[in-house]
């Protein structure tokens, strides 16, 4: 009864919603005092630099600036917002067309539809092991070296997997998205957030180390628990997952334009065009650890790959530039979702609110008593990391104001840390501000509204493991 209810939820389309939000965060411009706090450039950690707050030099400004700009943000500001909010996240943008062409290409040659019968024919009665051992290992990439936009090439490969074996679309992104980010709640050597906010408090050698280590296994283990059961539900009874009638479209688009998989045959050619994909991760993982890639070079490799695919395949160039573009065309989707979720932050920066936010948030929480502190202090990280979803940018922000804070109150500071890397990483699983997210709900075709529908009990679960594991970081 109670999920037939959930299912009649009517949520706006995710452009929609996103909208919505530009224009809300476009009236609190009006109302909410504008101000920023000086900054400085620091070195956070090697090779990162990041410009730093300085805590206790907020000061408010004025909404007309000395030169007549009203700051206040107006229609032609949110009818802008999203132009501009693409133009923020260009490189990410770009990295998803890019990607959205290449695995097109690959498509087009069959070698995936006829991988996936073959994978399929190879794990039948085994498909659900897939799920916990790619859990373990994208939660620890995340834990250990911060993975997270490097995970985009995986949905394009799961998605028609785990919809052949009978499972969801939004069981990929539980698989793939909720790994990661369980990995950033419970980052054990993350430079990205953990060690880039212990510099910025002033912690060296990362003393609780052995402590971040049991929340990371606490954390996969709950996410592991929760994304079994609800795989074997919607394996057992496709019409209990909200993506039940979309699904049906969906694995028409995922596993082919060609009509029965399992009549396809995996033909030499198929082989070499997948031996060069996985040597294309391989390369990817090489240069993730080795060389610092990042999206540019991850593009380049798997546009390398997507040629190599075409040439094996036998494809025309005509017919690899046709699906090229016939590629861009369904990855539009995520990548204006990504530039809608920038267009929020967007608004919010040039009204000059987001340092007020946080100044009202610290200011709150000198008067919270020692015993609920890292309660509170979580959850108003939580609100922090929708306005700055970047985990390294909201360290920036938070910390420099946090730690003295913790210090005044007496608090080990590592408390601070740990609420601030839990709290960035637990809002970033539903949060619309979230371009991985987006983009990754954006190529499976799943609305926000639906995944954070599914989701919402295990957000609620971590929240509260994360509350005990906060306490217990301050006063050890």
């Amino acid at each position: 009864m109670r999920e037939s209810v959930l299912k009649k939820i009517k949520v706006p389309h995710t452009y929609v919603l996103l909208f919505l939000l530009v224009v809300v965060m476009a009236i609190l411009t009006w109302f909410i005092p504008s101000g920023s706090f000086k900054t400085v450039e620091k070195e956070v950690s090697p090779g990162l630099t990041k410009n730093v707050i300085i805590s206790g030099t907020y000061q408010t400004t004025s909404k007309v600036t000395e030169d007549g700009t009203d700051i206040r943000q107006g229609i032609f500001d949110v009818l802008k917002a999203p132009a501009e909010g693409v133009q923020a996240a260009a490189q990410v943008v770009a990295f998803i067309f890019i990607l959205g062409g290449a695995f097109a290409i690959i498509t087009k040659t069959g070698a995936i539809s006829s991988g996936l019968a073959s994978v399929a024919n190879i794990v039948k009665g085994k498909e659900s092991l897939i799920i916990p051992v790619m859990m373990l290992v994208i939660s620890v990439g995340g834990s250990v070296i911060g993975t997270s936009e490097e995970t985009l090439p995986f949905y394009m490969l799961f998605y028609p997997l785990l919809i052949s074996f009978g499972y969801d679309s939004i069981t990929t992104v539980m698989m793939i998205l909720l790994s990661s980010q369980i990995g950033y709640t419970g980052s054990t050597l993350n430079p990205f957030n953990v060690l880039v906010a212990q510099g910025l408090v002033g912690i060296q050698g990362n003393p609780q180390l052995w402590l971040r280590c049991i929340e990371y296994v606490v954390y996969i283990a709950i996410a592991m628990t929760f994304v079994m059961l609800y795989a074997r539900k919607v394996k057992k009874d496709p019409k209990k997952s909200l993506m039940y009638e979309s699904d049906l479209r969906n694995k028409e688009y995922f596993i082919s334009s060609q009509n029965d998989v399992d009549n396809i045959k995996f033909t030499a050619r198929h082989k070499i065009i997948l031996i060069g994909l996985g040597a294309g991760i391989v390369w990817m993982v090489w240069g993730l650890l080795k060389k610092g890639y990042y999206m540019d070079e991850i593009a380049a490799i798997f546009l390398a790959v997507g040629i190599f695919a075409g040439i094996v395949g036998k494809l025309s160039l005509n017919d690899m530039g046709e699906a090229f573009v016939f590629g861009l065309k369904d990855f539009a989707y995520a990548a204006i979702v990504i530039g809608m979720a920038n267009a929020i932050l967007v608004i919010a920066q040039n009204g000059q609110i987001i340092d007020t936010i946080l100044n009202y948030l610290a200011n709150g929480l000198k008067s919270v008593p020692v015993a609920g502190f890292t309660t509170v202090m979580l959850l108003v990280q939580n609100v922090i990391a929708f306005f700055v979803p970047s985990s390294s940018g909201q360290a920036a922000l938070t910390m420099p104001i946090m730690g003295p804070l913790a210090e005044l109150l007496k608090i080990n500071k590592e408390a601070i840390v740990t609420t601030y890397q839990a709290g960035n990483g637990i809002t970033n699983i539903i949060s619309p501000t979230n371009g991985i997210l987006m983009a990754a709900l954006g190529l499976g075709r799943i609305s926000l509204g639906k995944w954070v529908k599914s989701v919402i009990k295990l957000v609620i679960t971590i929240e509260l493991a994360a509350m005990v594991f906060c306490a217990i970081s301050a006063f050890v």
